[in-house]
């Protein structure tokens, strides 16, 4: 299933409203991403406010510009993680460390608490938790520059 036929407008109170194929309105739907890392712009769940699925997409892709762009909005205010570009510096090499980072979203500092903090995912990914709980993402390792593959390597 593609697309489970239904709209999405923003109400008044600047929730999201999703109106299914029955003409049902659901108010303060919540957009999930059923891969968020693997596979982020496909399979896409909407949740009323009570947790249960009243939409269903495959692709963000495939819906109406203005629909996507409601999504993507929601998403953006909900999902948090920053994609290391590079890492600048590392405090020890040694647990606990504090990594100096450039990322997506401009310079970071990261607390890593121990190289279990590091998981490896399909693809030569890394997802990296630091001691606050935030979750930084490694698209490529092969493609991160060779002084922040020196580093990284110390803890892997």
């Amino acid at each position: 299933m593609a697309h489970s036929g239904f709209t999405l407008q923003r109400d008044a109170f600047a929730r999201l409203v999703l109106t299914d194929a029955d003409g049902e309105r659901h108010e303060g739907v919540v957009p999930v991403r059923a891969f968020p890392i693997a596979a982020p712009d496909e399979s896409l769940s909407l949740l009323s406010s009570d947790g249960h699925e009243v939409g269903w997409t495959d692709s963000i892709a495939e819906l109406p510009a203005n629909e996507r762009a409601l999504i993507e909005e929601e998403l953006a205010g909900r999902e948090f993680m920053p994609v290391i570009e590079a890492i600048v510096e590392v405090s020890s090499f040694a647990c606990p460390s504090t990594w100096q980072l450039r990322t997506d979203r401009g310079p970071a500092e990261l607390l890593l608490k121990g190289e279990e903090e590091i998981r490896r995912l399909p693809g030569g990914r890394l997802l990296i938790a630091d001691s606050h709980g935030i979750q930084f993402l490694i698209r490529d390792v092969a493609a991160l520059d060779r002084h922040s593959r020196r580093l990284l390597d110390r803890f892997l």
